[in-house]
This record gives C-alpha cells, sequence and structure tokens, in this order.
C-alpha cells in the first residue's frame, strides 16, 4: 500500500462514530475496518492507496456496541452488545441478523475456525456461548466464575478474563472443560487479554486497570517464561506516580511482537521474547481505547475516545472520537534477537 512508505504522520479516518470507540477489527482478507461504537453502530470502512478511507457500511444495535471480530474469510462481521444481542452482517448482500442472545450485555465476541466456523460470545451474564450459524440456539453454554470482561482465541485455545481477576483457558477441542483456571498475575481489575500470535509456545499477554502487563504461558513447562511489567504510568515529579489503565493489546500477525495503549495516550510497541521497548509514541491528549493490526502488519489502527474509566459522569461534553491509522516501519515491529 502506497501510504506506508511515504506517510510521515498518522491519518486520520474520515466520518469517525459520534460516540465512544469500543472495538476496532480488520479483516484477515482485505483492509477492511470494522469499528464497534457506543453510538449502537458497527460502521465498516476501507483503507486504500495514501490512507485514504471510505465508508462501506453500516449496521445498527439496540445499545452500545461493545466488541467486534470478522470470520476468517472476510465475508462476516459480527458484534456484540449491550442490547445482550450478537449479530452477523453479510458484507456480500449488506444484510445483517441476530444469531446470539444472552441474559445481559455482551462484551466480547470471537470467530473460532475450525468445525465450519463457531461463533464465541462471553457476556456479563458470566456465560460463553458456542454458536453455529445455520441454529438460532447455542450449541453449548460455558458457566464462568465472574462477568466476561475481555476474550480471545488462538485456536486451540480460547482465554476469557472476568471480574475478581478470574482467567479461564478452554482447549477447543473440548470447549466446555476449563483447561486451565488461575487467578490473573495482577493485583487489580482485568482490562484486556490476548492470545499471542505467531509463537511456538501458547500464552497470553494480560492488561489492567493498574498501567501493568503481564505474560502467562498456557503449557506448565513453558511458565517459567511468565513475566509482567510496568507501562502507561507517567511520573509528573519524582514522589508521584500517575498510573493509567492498560485499555487494549494486539499482537503483529507475523512478528509475534505486540502493542499496548493505555489511558495516558500514549502507545508501545514492545517486543515479549527480547523483553524490550521497541518504540512509544504519544498519540492522543486522551485515553486510547482500542487497537488492531491489518493483516500484514504494516497498519496498526488505534481509537482516541473516552475508555470509561471514571464512568459516566467522566464523559465530558465535546470528548474526541477519532480512529488513526499508522504506517508500521520494520524497525518498529520487527523482534529482537531473544536474551539468552
Amino acid at each position: 500500500m502506497a501510504f506506508l512508505n511515504t506517510a510521515q504522520k498518522d491519518i486520520e479516518v474520515a466520518e469517525p462514530p459520534g460516540d465512544s470507540i469500543s472495538s476496532l477489527a480488520f479483516s484477515n482478507q482485505v483492509d477492511f475496518l470494522a469499528v464497534g461504537s457506543w453510538d449502537n453502530s458497527v460502521r465498516v470502512y476501507e483503507v486504500g492507496p495514501g490512507g485514504k478511507t471510505q465508508g462501506k457500511a453500516m449496521f445498527q444495535h439496540q445499545g452500545p456496541v461493545l466488541s467486534v471480530c470478522w470470520s476468517q474469510d472476510g465475508s462476516k462481521i459480527f458484534s456484540g452488545g449491550a442490547d445482550n444481542a450478537g449479530r452477523m452482517f453479510d458484507v456480500a448482500s449488506g444484510q445483517a441478523t441476530q444469531i446470539a442472545q444472552h441474559e445481559a450485555p455482551i462484551k466480547a465476541v470471537r470467530w473460532v475456525d475450525a468445525q465450519g466456523g463457531i461463533l464465541a460470545t462471553g457476556s456479563w451474564d458470566k456465560t460463553i456461548k458456542y454458536w453455529d450459524l445455520r441454529s438460532s440456539a447455542p450449541i453449548a453454554t460455558v458457566q464462568l466464575p465472574e462477568r466476561c470482561y475481555s476474550m480471545d482465541v488462538q485456536y486451540p485455545f480460547l482465554v476469557v478474563g472476568t471480574a475478581e481477576r478470574h482467567i479461564q483457558v478452554y482447549n477447543l477441542t473440548n470447549p466446555t472443560t476449563v483447561y486451565k483456571s488461575v487467578p490473573s498475575p495482577l493485583k487489580l481489575q482485568t482490562r484486556v487479554v490476548s492470545c499471542f500470535k505467531a509463537s511456538a509456545k501458547p500464552g497470553f499477554a494480560v492488561g489492567s486497570v493498574e498501567g501493568r502487563a503481564a505474560f502467562q504461558y498456557i503449557e506448565e513447562k513453558d511458565s517459567g517464561n511468565n513475566f509482567s511489567f510496568r507501562c502507561h504510568r507517567t511520573t509528573p515529579n519524582p514522589t508521584d506516580v500517575v498510573i493509567f489503565a492498560v485499555n487494549d493489546i494486539s499482537f503483529h500477525p507475523i512478528q509475534g511482537t505486540f502493542s499496548t495503549c493505555g489511558g495516558d495516550g500514549t502507545i508501545g510497541f514492545w517486543d515479549k521474547d527480547a523483553r524490550i521497548r521497541l518504540k512509544t509514541f504519544d498519540a492522543a491528549p486522551g485515553p486510547i481505547s482500542a487497537s488492531a493490526f491489518n493483516k500484514d502488519g504494516s497498519i496498526f489502527a488505534y481509537s482516541v475516545s473516552y475508555d470509561w474509566h471514571k464512568g459516566h459522569s467522566g464523559m465530558a461534553p465535546g470528548h474526541p472520537n477519532k480512529i488513526m491509522l499508522h504506517a508500521c516501519k520494520e524497525d518498529e515491529v520487527k523482534k529482537r534477537p531473544a536474551k539468552r
């Protein structure tokens, strides 16, 4: 894509949502970006040469949209919302249909590219449900210890972070039985769990409200590699530390390096194996709420948006809602030699 070689500044997506942005997801096939928002909508943008964006589609929920994802073949978009509904948008026909239902808001949706394709939905009703798109009833329901706050899939593992710092791991070859249940290695509320990409050893990252992230390997034999680190903290003077939530963690699809974005308006690119920071940039004067790499990791999208860290009372009028596109340079995302 031409703008990857020429763009010096991050490019703003035209016509963003009018309310907080909760979720970003790129298609695995083409540079289409799905955006979920608190304005009850899912918008789809095409990213073209020069970073020029064009709105391609939009569909609605009856409450804020909290999560979006794509099918592996890029033909469908899935979304979950505060209306307790999961919806599917068919890209070819432009039709949206409800395909999932919970007793409380759906906080996370993830596509499982197995057995013909299954949608997993995680809810504040303390369940995960698995859906075959050909059936109106879930093919299985799993009870969680608490409300689902975040969920991610890297087949064969599905990882769920819930309230009260529980982390549940499921092996999707036996999707209704807990494969591993551990407390979060972080002390405070989980904000995001994200599965490793391009990694020989399966595992996941956790981000919390305390400005820390942690890396956990699923198999016990790899657990000696577990570690956590501080990020998204500022020190205005030597005696004070201001701590911000880690709102999202995204893994580069090829390098396996990763990004963190936080309530402090900064983004960090990191290499977990070499345990070094590759780049930090001040992206915005306000929180970064969500992020995503495109299919080959050449574009990094992030949203500048209120992250609800102070609840409804913190939602000031005129708060920015922007989606920005960053052209990734090789030295920002390339793996470094691992420490010996």
